[in-house]
């Protein structure tokens, strides 16, 4: 550079002070982690200095402490540029932590809580005889329940979801395109609350039907079916248009190029995308409360009679107001949080099994 020495722009870009060839000071790797607990000693300090007593308020405090020292001492040290990516790189941690925080107390509080009456009968007993204010029963009527109603609820939105993704991305053109991106997205949007008191308006009142497991896989249905629709469509979206010129340049039908080209392609995505929308439905309590009614009972006919769920069994064990049955209420939450998590793992394990060879999983 004409007239400017390495040194000369160095110091101009902000380095502490010039620098002979290519060395530039750097920060020890060992100086974010002094620089943390630094910033977390001092939050501790300040926090009991001004009679703080919220662990979060530290926690915050720490945060907002060590982003400042982290560019302070940066940019004396490295220089202003590099500076501002160690800032911005604390502020990606500091913010990843204020999501995990919650969530890891969360688990915690529901492992500790839950451990307590989660056993082998408590999982292969139902609610039948038992008092409320008494400890004992069981969770196995809610299983029975909750599976069988995402099972139903999965059985009749995932095709449905699916047909309309491959129309949108395949054939759809023109204003129904439209129309049908435009309801996917307003159903996104539906609380499923007003799916609950759709079924119930059109089901139970209007069709004169009685309360059960089916009405509640109806809500659920209704609230599955966007998401399956969104995250097919844009698995389908992702799949080469060079795949499916090749086959139709051999003389394929679009059908069979769509059967045999298409979806094996995307199949590990649409899989995911399945069973994060089951997982979704899972947890739904508010059409459930409306829907199934409640039992204490083993109902394995979920087309006739009132019947349980996990979520309802949470709401109903919490409803009642007492230790036992606070006790029942977490084991269940711990329950449903294992059933989303085995379906998550699942998803992977699928998308992992059928993803291309040599593709990211």
């Amino acid at each position: 550079m004409s007239g400017v020495t390495m040194n000369e722009q160095l110091v101009a870009d902000g380095a502490p002070q010039a620098v002979s060839g290519l060395y530039q000071p750097r920060l020890p790797r060992w100086a974010p982690a002094a620089l943390a607990l630094g910033a977390a000693v001092v939050a501790i300090a300040i926090g009991l200095g001004a009679g703080l007593g919220s662990r979060v308020q530290w926690g915050l405090l720490a945060g907002v402490l060590y982003v400042a020292a982290t560019f302070v001492v940066a940019a004396r040290v490295e220089g202003r540029r590099q500076a501002k990516d160690r800032l911005a790189t604390s502020l990606v941690w500091v913010c990843f932590l204020i999501a995990v925080v919650p969530l890891v107390s969360l688990m915690w509080e529901t492992i500790a809580r839950g451990i307590k009456v989660l056993d082998g009968n408590f999982l292969s007993h139902s609610m039948a005889g038992v008092l409320t204010i008494q400890p004992g029963g069981g969770v196995y009527h809610a299983i029975i329940g909750t599976l069988e109603q995402v099972g139903i609820a999965t059985v009749i939105a995932a095709p449905i979801g699916l047909l309309t993704a491959i129309y949108l991305v395949e054939y759809g053109r023109g204003r129904l395109a439209k129309a049908v991106t435009f309801f996917v997205d307003v159903m996104t949007g539906i609380p499923s609350i007003v799916a609950g008191l759709f079924v119930l308006s059109f089901w139970i009142l209007m069709m004169d039907n009685g309360y059960s497991g089916f009405a509640g896989s109806m809500a659920l249905a209704i609230l599955m079916m966007p998401v399956v629709v969104r995250s097919t469509e844009e698995m389908l979206k992702l799949v080469p248009n060079e795949l499916r010129e090749a086959s139709l340049a051999l003389g394929v039908p679009k059908w069979r190029t769509i059967l045999k080209v298409v979806l094996p392609t995307a199949i590990g995505g649409i899989a995911t995308g399945v069973m994060l929308a089951v997982a979704r439905i899972a947890g739904e309590s508010a059409p459930i409360v409306l829907l199934v009614f409640g039992s204490q009972l083993i109902n394995n006919n979920p087309f006739e009679g009132a019947q349980s769920s996990l979520p309802y069994y949470i709401y109903e064990q919490w409803a009642a107001g007492n230790e036992a049955s606070y006790d029942r209420a977490w084991a269940a939450a711990l329950v449903l949080i294992a059933f989303v998590m085995i379906l998550n793992l699942v998803a992977r394990g699928i998308a992992r099994w059928k993803a291309p060879r040599g593709g990211r999983s």
